[in-house]
C-alpha cells in the first residue's frame, strides 16, 4: 500500500513538471506571436523578464504561421495572387504550400460553415444563379424546379413548379438574361420555359425536332438577349432555337459522339463553344454557321477522355473544361490547337474503355504527360470526375480577383478550389476543398464570396470564415 502510494506521489509530481514545462513552451511560442516580451508565471520566484525580439529564423518560421491561424489571426497582407507567384516562382519549401499556408487559403477563400440547407427526397442535378446572384434555381430528380431568392447566406423559397415531359430527371438549367424565366431540359424532344414571376403555372414547350428516338439537351445556353437558345445533345449536335421566330433554326453536326456541355463564349453572343465526348472543345461563329458543311472556326484539344463541362470568363478569352480524364483544363480561345492535337485527342478517347458512371477511372485514364499538341494553358488535377458530369466553373471578371479562381466538384463529395491566375504551362492539384455528403455537380461561387453546392439529395449555402 504505501508503496503503491510513493509510485502514484512520483508519478503525479511528473505530470505537475510536463504541465509546467507546457506552460513554459505556451508563454514562448505567444512571445513569438505578440511580438512581446517573456512574462514571468506566477510562482516563478525569478525574474526572466527579457526585452530581446524574437531571432528572424523564427520571425518567419512556418509555425508562427499555424500558430497565428489556430488563433484566428491570420497572416496579414498574405495574398492567395502572392503565394501563388512564391510557389510558381520556386519560393516554397518543399516546391508546394506549407500547411501554414493551405490552412491560410482555407481560412480566407475557402466556404467552411454551412449557412442554409434544402433537402430533397431525390438527386439534385442543378443549383444554378442568376447573373446577379439574387436568385437560384435547383432541379432535383423528382422532376420539381425549386427558386430560391438569395440575400447574403440566407435562403427564401420562392416558386416551385413540377416540370413538363420529364424524363428520368432535369438535366441542366440556365436563367435567362434578365432572370424573370428559366430554361430547363431532360430526356425529351423539347426545351421549356417556365415563367418565374408569372401567373399561374405556366411552361411553354420548345421544340427541338431531332432525328433520334431516345433524345436529351445534356447541357443549355443562352444569348446576351435572350432570343436564342442552344443545346448540346446525346446525338452529336448542336442545336440552336430562336424564340422570336418559334422555331428550330440550326441542327449542327458538332461532335462524333454526345455533346455535354455548351457555351456562349463572348459577351455579344456570336460565339459558341461546345464540349463533347470525342475530347474536343469546338469553337463557332454564329454569324457563319450553317448547317450545311458545318465548320469550326477553332478547336481546342488536350484532354484524353470526355468532356464534362465547360464554362467561359465572359471576355471571349479565356475557357475552363472538365473532363472524364480526371482534369480541369484552362484554355485561351486566341490560342486553338491544330490538326495534330485534334489527331492526338481522338487516339486518346479510342483508347478508353471504361464507363465513367459506374467505373474506377484506370490508371491510363489519369496519365500525367501532355498530348501531342495540348494547347491548353494550364491543366488542374486533384478530383475526381466520376458518376456524373461533373461541372467546374471560373470566377466572375469584375472584381480585382475575377477569373483567378477555379471551383470544381468531386466525385468524392468535395468542391475543391484551385487558382487559375498563374503562368502557362503549369500543372498543379487542388488547394483546398470543402466537404459535402454526395456531391456531384460542381459550383457556382455567387460574386458575394458565398457559394451553392447541388449535393446528393441537398442543397447548401457555405460561407467564408464566420461572417
Amino acid at each position: 500500500m504505501g508503496s503503491h502510494g510513493s509510485r502514484g506521489g512520483e508519478e503525479e509530481e511528473e505530470e505537475e513538471e510536463e504541465e509546467e514545462g507546457d506552460i513554459g513552451l505556451e508563454r514562448a511560442l505567444r512571445s513569438l506571436l505578440d511580438q512581446s516580451p517573456l512574462e514571468p508565471s506566477d510562482d516563478d520566484s525569478d525574474d526572466v523578464t527579457t526585452t530581446q525580439a524574437p531571432p528572424p529564423a523564427l520571425w518567419n518560421h512556418e509555425l508562427r504561421a499555424e500558430l497565428e491561424l489556430l488563433g484566428g489571426r491570420g497572416l496579414k497582407g498574405r495574398s492567395l495572387p502572392r503565394l501563388l507567384r512564391q510557389r510558381e516562382w520556386g519560393r516554397c519549401r518543399g516546391g508546394s504550400f506549407s500547411g501554414g499556408e493551405r490552412a491560410l487559403i482555407g481560412e480566407r477563400f475557402l466556404p467552411t460553415r454551412v449557412a442554409a440547407q434544402e433537402v430533397y427526397p431525390q438527386k439534385a442535378f442543378c443549383a444554378v444563379f442568376s447573373s446577379d446572384g439574387n436568385l437560384l434555381v435547383s432541379a432535383c430528380q423528382d422532376q420539381w424546379l425549386r427558386v430560391y431568392s438569395c440575400r447574403g447566406s440566407s435562403l427564401r423559397a420562392l416558386r416551385c413548379s413540377r416540370g413538363r415531359d420529364v424524363g428520368w430527371a432535369i438535366l441542366d438549367v440556365v436563367f435567362s438574361p434578365d432572370a424573370s424565366q428559366c430554361l430547363y431540359s431532360s430526356w425529351s424532344d423539347y426545351v421549356h420555359v417556365f415563367d418565374i414571376y408569372g401567373d399561374g403555372d405556366q411552361h411553354t414547350a420548345l421544340d427541338l425536332r431531332p432525328e433520334e428516338r431516345r433524345f436529351a439537351v445534356f447541357s443549355l445556353a443562352m444569348g446576351p438577349d435572350g432570343r436564342e437558345v442552344w443545346g448540346g445533345a446525346n446525338d452529336g449536335c448542336l442545336y440552336g432555337y430562336d424564340r422570336e421566330v418559334q422555331r428550330r433554326v440550326l441542327r449542327v453536326a458538332a461532335h462524333d459522339d454526345d455533346v455535354n456541355a455548351v457555351a456562349v463564349g463572348d459577351a455579344g453572343g456570336q460565339l459558341v463553344v461546345t464540349g463533347g465526348d470525342d475530347a474536343v472543345c469546338r469553337l463557332w461563329d454564329r454569324r457563319c454557321l450553317r448547317e450545311e458543311r458545318p465548320r469550326e472556326v477553332a478547336a481546342l484539344a488536350g484532354h484524353r477522355d470526355g468532356v464534362t463541362f465547360i464554362h467561359p470568363r465572359g471576355d471571349g478569352r479565356y475557357l475552363v473544361s472538365n473532363s472524364k480524364d480526371q482534369t480541369a483544363k484552362l484554355w485561351d480561345l486566341r490560342r486553338p490547337a491544330g490538326p495534330g492535337g485534334v489527331a492526338a485527342a481522338r487516339r486518346a478517347v479510342a483508347r478508353q474503355s471504361w464507363d465513367y458512371r459506374w467505373q474506377r477511372a484506370p490508371r491510363r485514364a489519369m496519365a500525367t504527360t501532355p498530348l501531342p499538341g495540348d494547347a491548353a494553358l494550364m491543366t488542374y488535377r486533384g478530383h475526381a470526375v466520376l458518376h456524373t458530369l461533373i461541372r467546374c466553373r471560373l470566377a466572375p471578371p469584375p472584381g480585382s480577383d475575377g477569373g483567378l479562381f477555379l471551383g470544381t466538384g468531386c466525385a468524392s463529395g468535395a468542391v475543391i478550389g484551385k487558382g487559375a491566375g498563374l503562368n502557362p504551362r503549369g500543372t498543379y492539384g487542388g488547394v483546398g476543398g470543402v466537404g459535402g455528403r454526395g456531391l456531384r455537380k460542381g459550383a457556382w461561387l455567387k460574386p458575394i464570396g458565398g457559394g451553392w453546392w447541388a449535393g446528393l439529395n441537398r442543397i447548401g449555402c457555405w460561407v467564408v470564415g464566420g461572417d
